[in-house]
């Protein structure tokens, strides 16, 4: 196995225990120091995990790998992110209504693990699309 195929393998382990809402194997399959940063903010797992997991439950996120590219331990996935608004996350409650958009992702693969994942999405669509 190529390093660029252990990179997007590590990084398929992520969007599958992402899509199951599955926060041990996340922690898992990150550094104990990966720094993570997205559009709700950056730091390591125990301060963004509250994040993900109103994504996860609140919206019920899914992410659906549309491409994916690899050049030694960097991965990019530009992925369709969907969900629909079922319980209370970020202070609002439940609309209701389903959400899509693209979205992008950056990780850096370290000794197997993710080491950094920078993401980026239009929240302000997502937002719209949501009713909040």
């Amino acid at each position: 196995m190529t390093q660029e195929d252990a990179a997007k393998a590590v990084v398929m382990q992520y969007v599958e225990a992402f899509n199951q809402g599955n926060m041990n194997k996340l922690r898992e399959i990150l550094a104990d120091d990966a720094q993570i940063q997205g559009v709700f903010g950056q730091g390591i797992f125990d301060k963004i995990a509250p994040i993900w997991r109103q994504l996860i439950e609140g919206y019920g996120m899914q992410l659906e790998v549309q491409s994916m590219v690899a050049e030694g331990n960097t991965v990019a996935v530009r992925y369709l992110e969907s969900g629909t608004f079922r319980a209370a996350a970020f202070g609002q409650q439940p609309t209701g209504k389903s959400y899509q958009l693209v979205a992008m992702e950056w990780f850096e693969i370290e000794a197997g693990k993710i080491k950094s994942r920078w993401g980026a999405r239009d929240s302000a669509s997502q937002a719209k699309q949501l009713g909040i």
